[in-house]
């Protein structure tokens, strides 16, 4: 590192390291105020009691359910080529962010969404709601319902969902196996339709 004339960047002054912290986690800078009682601050946990502040603050669920939502293929319209407003899309992205702010550990977050329907109610309840509206993950493709073709239609939503669980949760495009055995992609069409199979 140093023989190519490099070195480390020096460390960052108290109201850098405050401002990277605030937009890390929130998404917003720090105030006037937080940025002179952090400077003041003189305590040797004085930064990690600024990360669970800001941890625990609810902007930090909306910057980093953004993210989520964004690979969920969140909108508040159908989009495609009737773009109809989706008036109840709020609910499963205010599930998200409160996902996010209250901690729900990864591997609930991922069972809510795919099969939160099936999930008996915490509270002993007939329904569950926090299980049904996580599965909004799985609606929230842009599909074209307008073809006359209605099982095309179905095989198309499955397809998204196939899609999109793949991408989301194994890092693996898998839509191509819908018509061939892909030549990179470890799944074959066998494997695809073996999974469309239980998601139906």
């Amino acid at each position: 590192l140093f023989r190519s004339g490099l070195a480390p960047a020096p460390e960052a002054d108290r109201s850098t390291l405050l401002r990277r912290l605030a937009l890390d986690l929130t998404g917003l800078p720090p105030s006037a105020d937080e940025l002179e009682a952090f400077q003041n601050d003189r305590r040797p946990d004085a930064y990690e009691r600024r990360v669970d502040d800001y941890l625990a603050r609810p902007q930090f669920g909306e910057r980093w359910g953004r993210h989520w939502l964004d690979l969920a293929r969140y909108a508040d319209t159908s989009g495609y080529q009737v773009d109809r407003e989706r008036p109840w899309a709020w609910v499963y992205r205010d599930w998200v962010i409160d996902a996010f702010n209250r901690d729900l550990p990864f591997d609930q977050f991922i069972v809510h969404q795919i099969a939160g329907d099936l999930l008996p109610s915490p509270a002993g309840d007939e329904i569950y709601p926090d299980g049904l509206v996580a599965t909004t993950f799985l609606s929230n493709g842009v599909w074209d319902r307008g073809d006359a073709d209605k099982e095309k239609i179905v095989s198309d939503m499955v397809d998204d969902n196939i899609g999109v669980i793949g991408k989301a949760f194994l890092g693996l495009t898998l839509e191509c196996a819908r018509c061939h055995d892909h030549k990179f992609d470890p799944i074959s069409t066998e494997d695809y339709y073996e999974i469309g199979r239980a998601h139906v």
